[in-house]
């Protein structure tokens, strides 16, 4: 997918955005802090990683300006209200930049923390599976809790089969 198009981009973007909502909404407040094993990301980390991923490093990058990723410690905010505010908050900020961009700014080359030059569509192409990867991470943490998800799309696997004509046999 090739982002000519900064509007275009952004309502997509936003769709993404809204089905990522949709699963948090699923972790229970007491499981915010909540790790699969010492070391690893607990939820509140995923989604303080995702408000300053995108707004200290992909919407910095594409103004062309270096990444000031702080990380995603609980110094950022704690508590599930405050991590919620926090994460609207970073994407309310990234939003207002990526929507300044002009058909000729994506086409410009930025510079990613690693050194590497890429162009800015493609960066914005890559903060979406970006989100995505770490959205699915919420997905398998909840399952390994026990705990129900709605289906991405509407209909789950089981369903999509149920409705669908076998193409085998």
């Amino acid at each position: 997918m090739e982002i000519t198009n900064t509007r275009e981009f952004l309502d997509y973007y936003e769709k993404v955005r809204q089905r990522t909502l949709k699963v948090i909404a699923c972790i229970p407040p007491e499981k915010f802090d909540w790790r699969y094993a010492e070391g690893k990301f607990s939820f509140a980390d995923v989604i303080r990683h995702l408000a300053t991923i995108e707004r200290y490093m992909y919407a910095e990058n594409v103004q062309l300006k270096p990444s000031r990723y702080p990380g995603h410690g609980k110094d950022l905010s704690d508590r599930p209200e405050n991590v919620l505010a926090f994460f609207n908050h970073m994407h309310k900020e990234s939003m207002e930049i990526f929507g300044r961009l002009s058909a000729d700014d994506l086409q410009k080359k930025c510079i990613t923390p690693g050194g590497t030059p890429i162009t800015v569509w493609k960066w914005l192409r890559a903060m979406v599976e970006h989100e995505v990867h770490h959205r699915s991470q919420i997905y398998v943490y909840l399952g390994m809790l026990g705990i129900s998800t709605p289906p991405l799309y509407g209909l789950t696997s089981e369903e999509v089969k149920e409705r669908s004509q076998t193409a085998i046999g």
